[in-house]
């Protein structure tokens, strides 16, 4: 039920951090991987990582800031394992400032990376896969889907719509087989994570205290949950977001 052989997944932003956790994880249940990302020598030493798992494994340098850019992924991809069965849309970035003090530029980057991207990356997917007879479309958003902070306007704006288009497409999607659900990762020790305990004073006690699990999260801890909804496991899973966060947005 939860095997991949013969499948190929492609996860954007898959060079390093959660990304690249759930490339281990899929390649593991026999998924072949495709990673794109914006820095060739992470993606290199990605790569040779997933196959050194014994799967076929290509990267692809990719702009995901234009429409152009998130096509010529897809058809990327395509040239390299002919099907598209997987899509993590996991890219994303952060500007940690007040609403007050930021930019249009710098919100707008934002939301072009981290909602956009998806939309698109999905919208160009959405006919191989529909030709395939099916498909599985795995979005990355965040805890701050669900709370605010006063330094995340833009980060939870983005993630926030996320989940709005993950039901969306879900719906829309639904007789084509394809299942479109969400991952809402809560605070993870990846580099972007360990940026923000640098630079939110008490941000990691915070973080710790709150957390009935006691800790951070690893990137690992979000492999399984892209196995399950990557697998013939979620069939009948779809427009869901599944937050992965030790207990954090349930605690009092």
């Amino acid at each position: 039920m939860f095997k991949l052989d013969g499948r190929v997944a492609l996860v954007t932003g898959g060079n390093g951090g959660i990304g690249l956790a759930m490339a281990r994880g899929l390649a593991q249940a026999g998924a072949d991987i495709v990673l794109t990302g914006r820095d060739a020598t992470k993606g290199d030493a990605a790569r040779a990582e997933i196959a050194a798992l014994g799967r076929s494994a290509a990267f692809i340098m990719g702009d995901l800031g234009t429409a152009e850019g998130c096509a010529a992924l897809m058809e990327g991809a395509m040239q390299a394992f002919g099907r598209i069965d997987i899509l993590i849309n996991n890219a994303g970035i952060a500007a940690r400032r007040r609403p007050e003090d930021l930019s249009i530029e710098e919100w707008n980057g934002v939301i072009a990376t981290n909602l956009t991207s998806a939309f698109v990356c999905s919208q160009k997917a959405y006919p191989f896969m529909q030709r395939q007879g099916g498909g599985k479309i795995i979005n990355i958003g965040s805890m701050l889907s669900l709370f605010g902070t006063s330094f995340g306007a833009a980060y939870g704006a983005s993630k926030g719509g996320l989940v709005q288009l993950t039901r969306s497409l879900a719906v829309a999607w639904a007789a084509d087989n394809i299942q479109v659900n969400a991952v809402l990762p809560g605070w993870i020790a990846t580099e972007m994570g360990q940026a923000a305990r640098a630079q939110i004073g008490g941000l990691d006690e915070r973080v710790t205290t709150r957390t009935p699990a006691g800790r951070w999260g690893d990137p690992a801890d979000l492999a399984g949950v892209a196995v399950f909804l990557a697998s013939a496991a979620s069939d009948y899973v779809t427009g869901v977001s599944i937050p992965v966060d030790g207990g954090f947005s349930i605690a009092g």
